[in-house]
């Protein structure tokens, strides 16, 4: 008999399990976390088996987040300077399992280097497509252009233009609930991954949306954002490891 599901994981914005041993290591730098509200039933039919969305006051987000992927590297070894750093787009929601373990769901992953696009579709089998993209800082804004090119559709693109604004001192449940997200939720050839993750705690800044022109939610399978996100932030960054995928989660109760 399955056990029953835990009670979720407290959102924490200090890492939970610090030590990690690095199965894989990055920074992200330059990140722009762009949130919309949903509906969790809206978003459930599209999260791998064994998680449901997770909630805060009995809503999920929908998160457009765009940044600079730099020197990805394999366990302890040095990050690779040209093929491990690109811009980097991502769709993604937020998700559960019986486990208690909270986590994100990656839609898309837009990326401007074809290697790392091709290995991770191939071997981690993550939704990740080639685009073309940029990141351009200028005069205290910045700018992230991408434009899909395979496997498409074709048309399907972001551009976001940001004015970085102060510091987050005191950052709220809600800045936590949707930065402070320590594993991802996958499918593995068929099976239920947890992915998890570590990294020092997020240096936020409240940040102007100047510019958001993008299909990149509705391609995804989402319907399309209506009306301005109801959380824009921006981060310098943080360097990060990712562990060893834990065992199969079961399925919660929503």
């Amino acid at each position: 008999m399955p056990s029953p599901p835990r009670a979720p994981q407290e959102i924490v914005p200090d890492p939970p399990h610090p030590g990690l041993s690095p199965l894989m290591t990055q920074s992200w730098l330059d990140l722009a976390f762009l949130h919309w509200a949903a509906d969790p039933a809206d978003v459930a039919p599209l999260l791998p088996a064994g998680t449901v969305p997770d909630t805060l006051d009995g809503v999920t987000y929908v998160g457009l987040v765009a940044f600079r992927m730099h020197r990805v590297g394999w366990f302890r070894l040095p990050g690779v300077p040209y093929l491990g750093t690109f811009p980097e787009t991502n769709v993604r929601l937020y998700s559960r399992d019986s486990h208690g373990r909270r986590g994100v769901v990656f839609r898309s992953l837009d990326a401007s280097r074809l290697i790392p696009v091709a290995v991770a579709r191939t071997v981690f089998r993550l939704p990740y497509v080639w685009s073309r993209m940029s990141i351009r800082h200028d005069a205290g804004t910045v700018t992230y252009s991408s434009s899909r090119r395979l496997p498409g559709p074709r048309g399907a693109h972001s551009r976001i233009v940001l004015r970085i604004g102060d510091p987050v001192v005191a950052p709220g449940p809600l800045d936590h609930f949707l930065t402070a997200r320590w594993g991802m939720h996958s499918t593995f050839f068929g099976r239920p991954m947890y992915l998890p993750n570590t990294h020092p705690r997020w240096p936020l800044h409240r940040a102007q949306l100047l510019e958001c022109d993008e299909n990149l939610v509705s391609a995804a399978g989402l319907a399309a954002p209506v009306g301005e996100p109801v959380s824009v932030l921006y981060s310098p960054g943080v360097p990060v490891r990712f562990g060893r995928p834990a065992r199969p989660a079961g399925i919660p109760t929503p």
